[in-house]
């Protein structure tokens, strides 16, 4: 199996240091629209003309807003791009919307340094577990023979990529590197390369 794993691009609530979890729309800002230019000239000049991909995405507002920009530059429909619940970014539960700053200040670090994670579950959200099931039951449904293109979330691509290619253990978890707003992996037999590293926020900040 062949995937692309492409971070979007950079948010409003990135930029205003936010918490946006699973929220339906976020839109991108200025910065984050060059982001997903960028993305989309790396992609289209890493596929030849015609390459027939499957074009995936979560339904988030932000990810069809960078995955929009993308299939542009592939020549592609954007109503061809299949969207999925299950790539969704973290629910952070009432945590969505509020200020980084103002959580912190309220209960504490809520980042584990050495895994650039949460170090609790967010109330009334989700935990890293729960997003590597519900991954494991899109992976299952994808047709092995077809190279699908993926443009998801900080954190649910780090367990995705923490899946197919390895990672630090965390809660149970395989756990990748964290990345930058905007980068591009490609994973094929156990291994991930960076096809673009994006310029945006990584870490928490990031989400």
């Amino acid at each position: 199996m062949l995937l692309y794993l492409a971070r979007h691009a950079e948010t409003v609530y990135n930029a205003g240091a936010r918490m946006q979890g699973n929220m339906a729309h976020t839109p991108l800002t200025r910065t984050g629209i060059a982001q997903a230019e960028a993305m989309g000239v790396a992609i289209a000049a890493h596929f030849g003309p015609g390459d027939d991909i499957d074009i995936w995405a979560s339904p988030a507002g932000r990810t069809l807003q960078t995955v929009a920009i993308v299939a542009e530059h592939l020549g592609r429909d954007f109503f061809d791009v299949r969207t999925d619940p299950r790539l969704l970014e973290i629910d952070v539960g009432r945590w969505e919307g509020r200020r980084y700053a103002d959580i912190v200040a309220e209960r504490g670090p809520i980042i584990c340094p050495g895994a650039r994670a949460f170090n609790v579950q967010p109330p009334e959200g989700e935990y890293y577990p729960a997003i590597a099931a519900r991954l494991q039951t899109w992976l299952a449904d994808l047709d092995p023979a077809r190279v699908a293109l993926v443009i998801s979330h900080g954190i649910t691509l780090r367990v995705l990529r923490g899946m197919l290619a390895g990672g630090r253990t965390f809660e149970g978890v395989k756990l990748a590197d964290d990345a930058p707003q905007g980068t591009v992996f490609r994973v094929e037999d156990g291994v991930a390369t960076a096809l673009h590293r994006g310029a945006g926020h990584s870490g928490a900040r990031g989400v």
